[in-house]
């Protein structure tokens, strides 16, 4: 269950899941329904490019989600500049009357790489028009705070490619992101498995994005609770606080006062 004193807030609006979810590759719209109903998600991201907006009949990812009331966070997926990212956002935002906007500018094809200049310069001026930008970038903590300091609402690092399921590569990096951020960081792409979700809040990430994860197990629904469960578990385990790393071992129950004792 997620803690509803815990909670999350993006441009101004409030979420008790720390889990965003994707709609693509999903077998069947009636999986997609049962998962994002299991995983418990709250904002589900939308590619404007490569869905019919304007479809909403029941068996329409844009049927789905308005059946399920999901705050819709349409995304610029496909676009490879930053001049047709800022052109697919003022679309959304027309077509979905939502200043939210996922920004993907990608610079490469086949890695799917983000292009840091690109998203920068589009994250600029869509923050000036207004747009609630979260935008898609690499793990590198100079790029996420240009982008915070550009006027995003959050900043949303890779932990590896896209579709990948490597899970984080760069803890490092992303801790230092997360410590230096004055926006809510959520971790987006890459994450494969359970295991690796949970690591990833545990690393203290605000939320985190997946779509492939999920969509594409064998069975999605099943893995749907398990990402929730995780994602909880994961923030659960930050908030609490581990024990310090030790090279050596140390007693789980006190050696002073045993009867007996010569140590």
């Amino acid at each position: 269950m997620t803690n509803p004193t815990d909670t999350l807030t993006i441009g101004g609006v409030e979420f008790s899941s720390r889990l965003f979810a994707g709609t693509g590759k999903y077998p069947s719209h009636a999986i997609a329904r049962e998962a994002l109903k299991e995983s418990g998600t709250e904002i589900v991201t939308v590619a404007v490019r490569r869905v019919d907006l304007s479809e909403t009949g029941s068996e329409s990812v844009m049927g789905v989600l308005r059946e399920g009331g999901y705050k819709i966070l349409p995304n610029t997926a496909g676009c490879y500049t930053a001049k047709d990212a800022v052109r697919t956002a003022r679309l959304a935002r027309e077509l979905l009357d939502t200043p939210l906007i996922k920004l993907e500018v990608i610079g490469d094809e086949k890695t799917l790489f983000p292009d840091v200049p690109g998203t920068i310069e589009a994250a600029t001026e869509l923050a000036k028009e207004g747009f609630v930008v979260l935008p898609y970038i690499t793990d590198d903590p100079v790029a996420c705070r240009r982008l915070e300091d550009a006027g995003c609402a959050a900043v949303m690092p890779l932990a590896a490619p896209i579709g990948s399921g490597l899970g984080v590569r760069n803890p490092t990096n992303i801790e230092i992101i997360v410590k230096h951020a004055g926006v809510p960081v959520v971790v987006d792409a890459g994450v494969g498995t359970a295991s690796d979700a949970a690591f990833a809040m545990e690393l203290g990430v605000d939320a985190i994005l997946m779509n492939t994860a999920i969509a594409g197990a064998q069975d999605p629904v099943r893995m749907a609770r398990a990402m929730k469960n995780a994602v909880q578990a994961g923030r659960d385990a930050f908030l609490s606080g581990r024990i310090p790393r030790k090279l050596f071992a140390t007693a789980s129950s006190p050696l002073e006062g045993i009867i007996g004792s010569d140590l």
